[in-house]
């Protein structure tokens, strides 16, 4: 995923940016990246942030920048932000979003004798390619449409120039993007989250594909926003930081909702709920208080050092986060019988080895309680890295096996309270050695939310979606 953060300000922003971009550490692990204008001049620092955290690694940097505008990023993919001298002048850029057909773009540039300086993962940056793609246009605006257009996916953008910041959402708004204000300063950001302990009230929620110039005190549209739209539904359920809007819908009241939801389709007798940390305890404490039962922590997670385990792109390295991060509480576990909540199972090994734990501990009976419906197709729009292959998916694992290796079409897996859907689950079931598992209904979720169906993307759960 990642996140990003831009301020501009009639005073020096250099702490502003640092610690907004800082609050959104926990959507990624692997690039951080601040850029600052300070006249016609930019002072830019990136650092890999994989082995430790973005304050340590930029807090020593701060005295190199000074400036009243300035945009800085998170990044789980490649290094940004990157800096484009072209016609449209001096700027830098940064991005949060997937451009899923990438190497077909780069065939056509290429084509035109168009050239590429940064290389990627991909084999080439993809922030560089927006930039490109940007630059096709004879003004700011123009060329941001023409990314908008092209893009298949999702691509969220802040560039900064001189005396401006602009800030463009994705032409179908599957990643947020919100203003902040304050006397004398306008900061926008993919999460609210960053504004309140930064002195910022959150002031307008950007459109899908809508583009806005901003200034100290305040913006200017550029773009209206289109009608369409398919934001992310797992920003709810699973990426988003608790104290977060979109939509102007709270996230961990969300997860209340989802928690809920999942309570009232159930009857199992249990000595009391727990969430699997972070994300699942917002789930538990909703199911809990519907249920009326304890709510109660027999894991702990231990937070000064271990980051959310789906970030590291290497399997052996995730698994081994998974295990150390959480710490189980022998006294809470024996013979007890426990409800657990938790956002999602997409590979199903955290949970394995966290279920052979309990046993170990005495645990009589673990009940597994899933806030989203099963993942059965990986996401193609936006960089959800837990979700690369297939086959990866615990729901696919379950649907290979029980094909015999077959291929097929997995729609009727994906259809709840289908025969195919309930086989699917048990097969689950039995791998992780759960004494029942249930998934959250997809119409539950989307009423937890709040939103439309219509406005969502739950293509992971039904497969559907659109460029």
């Amino acid at each position: 995923m990642g996140g990003f953060f831009g301020t501009i300000s009639k005073s020096d922003c250099i702490k502003d940016l640092f610690y907004g971009t800082d609050y959104h550490s926990h959507l990624g692990t692997k690039r951080g990246g601040i850029a600052v204008l300070n006249g016609k001049d930019f002072t830019r620092r990136i650092h890999n942030i994989e082995n430790t955290y973005f304050r340590t690694k930029f807090e020593p940097d701060l005295h190199e920048f000074e400036g009243n505008i300035g945009i800085g990023v998170i990044s789980d993919t490649d290094s940004q932000p990157i800096m484009m001298h072209s016609h449209l002048g001096k700027f830098a850029l940064v991005t949060v979003g997937k451009i899923a057909n990438l190497h077909e773009l780069k065939e056509e540039i290429l084509a035109k004798n168009g050239y590429f300086g940064d290389v990627g993962n991909e084999g080439m940056n993809p922030t560089e390619m927006a930039g490109v793609l940007i630059n096709e246009g004879k003004t700011f605006l123009e060329g941001i449409k023409i990314l908008q257009e092209k893009v298949k996916g999702s691509m969220s953008v802040l560039i900064l120039k001189e005396n401006e910041i602009i800030a463009a959402r994705d032409k179908l708004g599957r990643t947020p993007v919100v203003l902040g204000r304050k006397e004398g300063a306008t900061a926008v950001a993919f999460e609210t989250s960053c504004f309140p302990n930064l002195g910022y009230e959150t002031d307008y929620f950007l459109g899908p594909g809508e583009i806005l110039s901003l200034n100290p005190d305040g913006y200017e549209q550029l773009a209206k926003p289109g009608d369409k739209m398919q934001i992310c539904s797992f920003l709810w359920v699973y990426y988003g930081y608790p104290s977060s809007y979109y939509e102007g819908i709270n996230v961990e009241k969300s997860r209340y909702r989802c928690g809920a939801a999942l309570a009232k389709n159930d009857n199992v007798d249990i000595d009391y709920a727990s969430g699997i940390p972070d994300s699942g305890i917002g789930h538990a404490i909703g199911y809990a208080n519907e249920r009326r039962v304890p709510y109660m922590r027999p894991y702990v997670k231990y937070t000064p050092t271990w980051p959310r385990s789906f970030m590291p792109g290497n399997q052996n390295v995730r698994d081994m986060v998974a295990k150390m991060k959480l710490i189980p509480n022998r006294d809470l576990i024996d013979g007890k019988k426990i409800v657990f909540c938790d956002d999602s199972i997409v590979r199903g090994t955290q949970m394995q080895d966290n279920v052979k734990i309990f046993y170990k501990y005495g645990i009589k009976e673990f009940h597994m309680r899933v806030a989203c419906p099963p993942l059965c197709y990986p996401c193609k729009f936006i960089n959800f890295s837990a979700s690369r292959s297939q086959l990866e998916l615990a729901s696919r694992k379950a649907i290979h096996q029980l094909n015999g290796g077959n291929s097929e079409d997995v729609s009727e897996y994906a259809k709840t309270g289908s025969g195919k859907n309930k086989e699917m689950i048990e097969s689950i079931r039995k791998r992780l050695n759960l004494s029942t598992l249930k998934y959250q209904q997809l119409d539950d979720l989307v009423d937890a939310i709040g939103l439309p169906k219509e406005k969502l993307c739950t293509h992971c759960f039904d497969g559907s979606g659109y460029f």
